[in-house]
């Protein structure tokens, strides 16, 4: 099942993304912008990540689509607790040609809608390096809340950066579609 934004179509990763994607994996300016671990990525590599991937899994990846422009990036929900009823969410856009025009808060609003009112999660999570004052925007945006900082926790270009922890819940999203329409 494909998952409809109004700019974007979250698909499932299919094999013929993995080039552009393995270009993204080695790309320091956007790897600077992305938590976790980054260390050069092969095609070996790539081919041994995309194997792993299932859609019974508590990890769910999806490629980024515009219908003009292909694949823009990618978006998850991870760590999916079904007792709970939570999740981790990531998104990377590619290019700096994607940014800024609206596909960035379309995908997570196209996420929030699958996670809420498919899947029945009551939260989602993420977290933000504490310089990326655009995805700290955006979250914030779409009804996300700052609900606390970790210092010191990422270490970018020989210095420590504090984890901004945001999160929603269904709540929140509820709240957000009533006021917007």
């Amino acid at each position: 099942m494909n998952i409809i934004g109004k700019k974007v179509v979250l698909k499932a990763i299919e094999k013929e993304d993995l080039p552009q994607l393995q270009i993204w994996a080695n790309d320091p300016e956007i790897q600077y912008m992305l938590g976790g671990w980054h260390f050069p990525t092969n095609a070996q590599d790539q081919e041994k990540w995309f194997g792993s991937i299932s859609c019974n899994s508590i990890h769910q990846r999806f490629a980024i689509h515009t219908e003009e422009l292909g694949l823009i990036g990618t978006a998850n929900l991870v760590e999916i607790d079904w007792k709970n009823k939570n999740a981790f969410h990531g998104m990377m856009l590619g290019s700096k040609e994607m940014r800024g025009k609206g596909y960035g808060l379309d995908t997570v609003m196209a996420v929030m809608k699958y996670a809420f009112e498919e899947l029945g999660l009551q939260r989602i999570d993420t977290t933000i390096i504490e310089y990326n004052v655009a995805s700290l925007n955006l979250y914030a945006k779409c009804g996300w809340k700052k609900e606390g900082v970790q210092r010191k926790w990422y270490f970018r270009k020989n210095q420590f950066w504090d984890r901004i922890i945001v999160g929603v819940t269904n709540e929140d999203y509820a709240e957000l579609i009533q006021k917007n329409n």
